[in-house]
């Protein structure tokens, strides 16, 4: 059996507290999305000396570097909640029975499903609006710059899919708590 001290270093630094299959695949893309921020990096660097030594500054670097960032923060909800790493109140939290602490679990999804409901009616609102000219017709939101790429529909598409991710997650994580479920990280350290 893991004791306490065994479950705060899977917390707090070894492999990720992984409750769900949706939660393990969630954890291992974070590993692919993370390339994104050297693709940025790249971007970045590549304006800087096409702006400076060559004088020949891109048009797409900035808007493009922008859309990757916002990416990568946008998909971080889901990939802290799949790695437990979201906030609590620890002071609370770690001085509960574990009991006690799968009824905090409990609570915690119930809230945390109202919040990402109505962040989820705003998102497919927004995302809709975005997509669609008044109409009806399918047409791309874009910045109404020079190079004008539909970045503006694409981040507000991926707003709605983290929410119903983050819903899927949240779902899954009160029926574990519901049921009493260990996580599936911790079934695999019992073993």
């Amino acid at each position: 059996m893991i004791t306490n001290q065994d479950d705060d270093a899977v917390r707090d630094g070894g492999e990720p507290l992984v409750r769900t299959r949706l939660d393990r695949w969630v954890a291992g893309t974070a590993k692919v999305l993370a390339w994104a921020i050297f693709i940025a990096f790249a971007v970045s660097v590549y304006e800087v000396v096409a702006r400076y030594v060559f004088d020949r500054p891109t048009y797409w670097a900035h808007e493009s570097t922008t859309f990757l960032i916002a990416v990568i923060f946008l998909v971080g909800g889901p990939i802290a909640l799949a790695r437990d790493k979201h906030i609590r109140v620890r002071v609370i939290y770690d001085t509960v029975s574990p009991e006690r602490r799968r009824w905090l679990d409990v609570v915690n999804s119930i809230i945390t499903l109202a919040f990402l409901g109505g962040l989820g009616y705003a998102a497919a609102t927004m995302a809709w609006q975005s997509t669609h000219s008044p109409t009806g017709a399918i047409q791309f939101e874009r910045t109404g710059t020079a190079w004008n790429p539909p970045t503006p529909a694409l981040l507000k598409i991926t707003i709605l899919i983290v929410v119903v991710v983050m819903i899927v997650q949240t779902i899954l994580h009160l029926i574990s708590a519901l049921r009493g479920s260990t996580p599936l990280s911790k079934q695999v350290g019992e073993r």
